[in-house]
């Protein structure tokens, strides 16, 4: 297994369920972080706990271009390489169709899709730089099988299952790998607007999950593990 012990790892919503707990395992680690994240107050929250400085956190809504430019800006003015990024970041939208406006449509597509695009197409070129480097992005079990309900959402992470496919074939004559975690039933904040009867009490926990990412961030270089899938055996109500 790869060691994490200062490794340049940037985390896209880092404030998440998922992304505050796999910050703080990276951090014992030994990693070297760099913090994204949407809310301000909870960035800085964060950065705090894990003594992280201002130089090396970025708060900011990455569906805009030039967002994402600053992001990189401030991310290679802190840190000259990349050596893994984690996009943890992402938004739930579960309705019938009926229900469904075309706002909350193109925020979802906007949100799991067009970013993930933005900020790889801001960072992949350094891994290229170097032909090596880890990417890793959780699509979700939404991103392979659809349910009732879920339109949008699954909408934006099939593109983005389908993008990285794609973009694994540019890059295959390099050692720049990309991971997918399918990962359904999470008790993070994500279902706390989700009006769907589930057993949060049996998901998976965040803590779990974010070990499950930590676990990912030490492949060994001499392979990739291009998926992994992690779901509670049922957590749908009765």
């Amino acid at each position: 297994m790869e060691s994490i012990k200062g490794k340049n790892i940037l985390i896209i919503g880092a404030t998440g369920g998922i992304g505050s707990q796999v910050s703080m395992l990276l951090k014992q680690s030994g990693a070297q972080l760099f913090l994204h994240g949407r809310n301000e107050s909870s960035l800085l929250k964060l950065a705090n706990e894990l003594q992280i400085t201002s130089e090396h956190f970025f708060v900011g809504d990455l569906s805009h271009p030039t967002t994402v430019n600053h992001l990189k800006e401030k991310y290679f003015t802190a840190y000259p390489t990349i050596d893994i990024l984690i996009n943890a970041a992402g938004i739930g939208n579960i309705k019938p169709i009926e229900q469904l406006t075309e706002e909350a449509f193109l925020e979802t597509i906007t949100t799991n899709l067009i970013s993930p695009f933005l900020i790889i197409k801001s960072f992949l070129p350094s891994m290229k730089e170097v032909k090596k480097g880890l990417m890793i992005h959780i699509p979700g079990v939404l991103g392979k099988v659809p349910m009732a309900g879920a339109a949008a959402y699954a909408a934006s992470k099939y593109g983005l299952v389908g993008m990285l496919q794609s973009i694994r074939e540019e890059i295959k004559r390099t050692d720049i790998r990309i991971t997918n975690l399918i990962m359904g039933g999470v008790d993070s904040p994500f279902w706390d607007n989700i009006d769907l009867r589930v057993q949060r009490d049996k998901m998976v926990t965040t803590n779990e999950a974010a070990k499950a990412i930590w676990f990912l961030c030490q492949q060994p270089t001499s392979g990739v593990i291009s998926e992994m899938v992690l779901q509670p055996f049922n957590h749908q109500a009765l």
